[in-house]
């Protein structure tokens, strides 16, 4: 009788023991799926971001590379327009830098890409970055991913403002050459 009764307690601690380890388990995977991040940003680039050493890429945009250069017409004398190269991936940067001003963000985390950065949408308050970049023509519509800022970004070309200004390689095409 008291083999038996030593070997159902065993048995119980196991069982107890089985059933911790699985909930711990199970939380440990459920923490994997994130869906919202909110903290201070600091700025990759013009389309990424870290909160809390997670980086997020915006979704649905594409801002032109740190290292990659545009043009920008700075005289036009009657029929002759005068252009010069300028930083246009670090103009995003910074954009963005300066719009988030060391304020606290909120991200909705839509997917994971292959690079194993998180794909959010990001907003300070109420504005949505994503949509802010694109319309202020600081980024570009990715029409691979989205279609969500087209219009915000055919606005920003309509107004010719940021890289509409001038002429540019889209940031596709440049990471595709470089």
């Amino acid at each position: 009788y008291w083999l038996m009764f030593y070997t159902k307690k065993k048995l119980i601690i196991l069982i107890i023991i089985s059933i911790i380890f699985f909930i711990l388990t199970y939380i440990d995977v459920r923490s994997e799926n994130i869906n919202k991040i909110t903290g201070f940003a600091k700025v990759v680039d013009g389309d990424t971001i870290k909160i809390n050493s997670k980086k997020i890429r915006l979704y649905g945009i594409d801002a032109p590379e740190k290292k990659q250069k545009c043009k920008k017409t700075y005289l036009t004398i009657s029929f002759m327009s005068f252009t010069k190269d300028y930083m246009c991936g670090e103009v995003s940067t910074q954009k963005l830098i300066k719009k988030i001003n060391k304020q606290k963000l909120n991200c909705n985390i839509l997917d994971v890409d292959r690079y194993k950065r998180l794909i959010g949408e990001c907003f300070k308050r109420n504005i949505n970055l994503n949509s802010w970049m694109v319309s202020n023509g600081y980024a570009v519509a990715y029409r691979k991913y989205s279609k969500k800022y087209v219009s915000d970004e055919i606005n920003a070309k309509n107004n010719k403002l940021g890289i509409w200004q001038g002429k540019f390689e889209m940031p596709w095409d440049y990471r595709r050459k470089n």
